[in-house]
């Protein structure tokens, strides 16, 4: 006889079967004082909480956070699958699969035109659209390869207090990426907070803005730093100084970094250890929609191709699609009939389209590894008209 098998969204009426799941599932434990305030951080986060039950036992669950992140300088809604669990005995019967297609639904008709997620499994992801999206530099830095400390102008001082004024410097550099969250109170308050404990160094220049600030703490004689955020070279420089300023205490230090930082360059002996590190992944949820809000390179004419889109968890985006970008770089997804492929038509999936959107992966790199195909012409004007942009997600969730 087939199982009961139901899937829903559940409250704070679960909190208790979810956290049990949680703890389990992550290996970890709570206090009780730990657990009142995931509770209070339960009731206070925007998020819709999915649950599989079998035979009315909660079984599995996910969550998917209500986000926005950058892209190309603009803010896009975005869901953010978190917290994917299933107790062992329910393992391996596509209960977490029936529970994605739901939420991307339930994403779609909420707007949130893109998610991400950080994978257990990359090639799990794959199968439901999914495909990596940024990676991190991994810096391990003896206190003899320390930047050489360097005069500068303006001063740095301890920071205390709310978090407002390090978020308008945070979203100002986090907006030169795409794929960086959009922070609210809450996330500071929930997230930062916790996630990157320790002392505050702000810096502000020789007129008094602060221009930038680090994030760190010292243990065990090894400097930590959690998140470095500068708005100029001045302030690169003037925080790397004072981070250098801690030598006498240290043996090492680590920090991650985006994928273009060139910090061993600058360095007057470049060998430290480096990694570089997959992150995060990404899908596009709404193909029509994100387009509309994607901003593409500007250029002198019009562009106009055909697009066959694969995408089988999420059929509303599957199809034949013109793809008409503007001078002004504002673009049109126009669904096709199915005969209406043509010799110049690029053919992919959704996971290839977001990275490529991203700026992950170019279109020419896609083509060569076989994610998408097309004639050489129509996808090199695509890749024109897609702007360089670097990924980077200094966050988790």
């Amino acid at each position: 006889m087939a199982k009961e098998i139901e899937i829903k969204t559940v409250g704070l009426e679960h909190f208790d079967e979810n956290m049990l799941l949680s703890q389990f599932a992550f290996q970890y434990e709570r206090t009780a004082e730990q657990l009142q305030e995931s509770r209070q951080q339960y009731i206070e986060e925007p998020a819709t909480r999915y649950a599989a039950f079998v035979e009315q036992q909660l079984a599995a669950q996910a969550t998917v956070l209500e986000l926005q992140t950058y892209i190309g300088g603009r803010v896009f809604n975005m869901g953010g699958l978190a917290g994917v669990a299933t107790w062992p005995e329910y393992r391996r019967q596509g209960l977490v699969a029936q529970i994605i297609v739901q939420a991307l639904q339930d994403m779609k008709e909420k707007g949130q035109v893109i998610s991400y997620l950080h994978p257990f499994a990359f090639g799990f992801y794959r199968k439901f659209g999914w495909e990596t999206y940024t990676e991190y530099k991994s810096y391990t830095i003896q206190k003899e390869l320390l930047p050489a400390r360097a005069a500068y102008e303006g001063r740095i001082e301890r920071f205390k207090g709310d978090y407002r004024l390090l978020s308008n410097l945070y979203e100002t550099y986090a907006s030169r990426y795409n794929g960086t969250l959009v922070r609210t109170e809450l996330w500071w308050t929930y997230r930062i907070s916790k996630r990157k404990p320790g002392q505050i160094g702000l810096y502000y220049d020789k007129s008094g803005e602060a221009r930038g600030y680090v994030i760190y703490e010292v243990k065990n004689s090894r400097l930590s730093v959690h998140e470095l955020i500068y708005l100029d070279e001045a302030a690169r420089t003037a925080l790397w100084s004072f981070i250098s300023q801690h030598d006498s205490m240290i043996n090492e230090l680590t920090i991650t970094v985006p994928s273009d930082d060139q910090l061993p360059f600058l360095l007057s002996n470049p060998r430290i250890k480096q990694e570089v590190i997959p992150y995060f992944m990404a899908r596009i949820v709404d193909a029509e929609n994100f387009i509309s809000q994607y901003a593409f390179t500007a250029h002198a004419s019009e562009d106009s191709m055909t697009i066959q889109l694969q995408d089988d968890k999420a059929p509303w985006n599957k199809g034949v699609y013109e793809l008409r970008i503007d001078p002004t770089g504002k673009a049109f997804f126009k669904r096709l009939a199915e005969n209406q492929c043509n010799p110049n038509t690029i053919n992919m999936d959704i996971g290839a389209l977001t990275t490529m959107l991203l700026g992950y992966q170019r279109p020419d790199k896609l083509a060569e590894f076989g994610r998408i195909e097309g004639e050489v012409d129509p996808i090199n004007r695509l890749q024109a008209r897609i702007p360089e942009r670097t990924t980077y997600l200094p966050d988790f969730f």
